[in-house]
């Protein structure tokens, strides 16, 4: 049996009539650019997400860039996030010409620990000359980016409180987990100030290439986003501000506005899925080597990567491909040593929890077309390679 960590055929197969109307649809009406299939997509996924505003945007990358920007993020500034994320949260802090801010994370949750950051904005920061400074750098803070790593949402209301009390704008990282709720049904994107998600076609509401979204409740911020996508201009050819090409393709538009009816339905496939991955790990005995995730009480975890924690990980990994089953590691470096931010000084012991998460961390297939065999054969293998360890 082969079990890839995904495969996105099937849900173009199912769709595939309402997908190829879509887009036949723009291809005739010959609107290309910021047409009325990106408006519509806006307002719904706006609406999904608990915001007000919806900023269609090419990538969750440029998502995260230009909410950075909006706030005037730049040279001298620090943003303050996750060491265990994709490279585009640190990256898009360090384009700005800040600084990120590396903090280490919940070894259950694989998000940021909210301890750290209090004890960060409590005792190495500190006020002065009208902002918020960190003591040992000069840099002064500007912003808080949690990610909602995996598909489960960041401990929130600690961090909007501490943002608050410091004056400082909460930039959310959603890129893995539109749908996925905090306590009190609350969904990520709209808790903080601006909210960023990434339609890239492996997230459970995934476009036909690059696309993303910006949300927000701020009607000030949603109008410097919806100019700085289209490089600063508003009217047109006036420029008050120096933006981007950061526009949302209304063909994958119209595409994202078939598949988002569908989403709820393949959030519950996953979730599904993810339950079974836990009952069928206890029955076959692993679950001393095998750490399941931990997906907490009164939060929806909407599973966009099913991540368990094991020894021996990249034997497993190996044994694994060897017997015709995908998986993949996020993340194998955390950002606080990727070699490119070796010029902020940081070492492996600073965020223990993100180097051991590097080393044990695996995410196996959980895209919602999975069949109970294939489920099934996934834990008879992990179980089989543990047997012979």
């Amino acid at each position: 049996m082969t079990v890839p960590l995904l495969d996105l055929k099937p849900q173009y197969q199912a769709l595939k009539t309402e997908l190829d109307e879509a887009m036949l649809k723009v291809a005739a009406s010959q609107m290309f650019i910021l047409g009325p299939a990106v408006k519509e997509l806006e307002e719904k996924v706006a609406t999904y997400c608990g915001a007000k505003h919806g900023i269609g945007l090419s990538s969750g990358t440029d998502a995260l860039l230009i909410a950075l920007m909006a706030y005037g993020i730049g040279p001298g500034d620090e943003v303050v996030t996750s060491s265990y994320t994709f490279f585009a949260t640190g990256g898009t802090i360090a384009r700005t010409g800040a600084q990120p801010v590396f903090l280490d994370i919940d070894p259950e949750t694989c998000n940021l620990r909210v301890d750290l950051l209090r004890d960060f904005l409590a005792k190495d920061c500190e006020r002065r000359a009208g902002g918020f400074y960190n003591r040992e750098t000069g840099g002064r803070v500007r912003a808080l980016m949690p990610v909602h790593l995996y598909g489960q949402s960041a401990d929130m209301d600690p961090i909007v409180t501490l943002a608050r009390e410091r004056g400082l704008p909460v930039i959310e990282d959603a890129a893995q987990a539109i749908g996925a709720e905090y306590l009190s049904g609350r969904r990520v994107g709209g808790i903080g100030d601006v909210g960023c998600l990434s339609f890239f076609p492996t997230k459970n509401l995934g476009a036909f290439g690059d696309a993303g979204m910006c949300v927000t409740n701020d009607d000030a911020l949603a109008a410097k986003l919806r100019m700085l996508r289209v490089h600063g201009m508003e009217p047109k050819y006036y420029h008050a501000l120096v933006g981007g090409n950061f526009r949302l393709d209304e063909i994958q538009a119209a595409v994202l506005l078939v598949k988002l009816r569908h989403l709820e339905n393949w959030h519950a496939a996953r979730q599904q899925n993810a339950a079974y991955y836990d009952r069928a790990f206890k029955v076959v005995g692993v679950t001393a080597r095998v750490v399941t995730p931990t997906a907490r009480p009164g939060h929806r975890h909407v599973y966009n990567q099913y991540v368990i924690r094991v020894p021996d990980r990249d034997r497993l990994r190996a044994y694994l491909a060897e017997c015709g089953v995908g998986s993949e590691v996020y993340y194998p470096v955390p950002l606080h040593m990727q070699q490119c931010f070796a010029y902020l000084g940081y070492r492996p012991e600073d965020c223990p929890e993100s180097a051991r998460a590097a080393r044990e961390t695996l995410a196996l297939p959980i895209y919602p077309e999975l069949k109970e065999e294939q489920l099934q054969y996934v834990v008879d293998s992990i179980a089989a390679f543990y047997a012979g360890a």
